[in-house]
């Protein structure tokens, strides 16, 4: 009886620590894999345009790195992450294509578990 009620409780243990863990929303899911040639011809853009989105996703997917390994600050460095990229996107798309690609950006960071404040 005694180890019965034991495996219960450690049985609850484990399942209340799973599902508390996956519940907590973390940058830890971002792989940092923009198709960037998929991306451009999503929003259609031209060939200045191209070089410029492409050098605004590698600093996107550095300062993600950065947010993921970062332990103190990490809410902080991942909104300034998000919103320095769509400010840089803002600067470099047409109105058509920053809305385009605003939608494209927050339904991945839902799909990835993200949540920016």
């Amino acid at each position: 009886m005694k180890r019965l009620g034991l495996t219960l409780v450690a049985a609850l243990c484990l399942t209340a620590t799973t599902f508390a863990a996956g519940n907590q929303p973390t940058t830890a899911k971002w792989e940092g894999n923009i198709n960037v040639t998929k991306l451009s011809q999503y929003l259609k853009l031209n060939a200045g345009q191209h070089e410029e989105v492409a050098n605004i996703c590698e600093y996107f997917d550095q300062q993600m790195e950065r947010a993921t390994k970062s332990r103190k600050d990490q809410e902080k460095l991942l909104r300034n992450a998000v919103y320095g990229n769509l400010k840089l996107m803002k600067q470099t798309l047409s109105e058509k294509q920053y809305a385009d690609y605003a939608r494209v950006l927050n339904a991945t960071l839902q799909n990835k578990g993200i949540e920016v404040k």
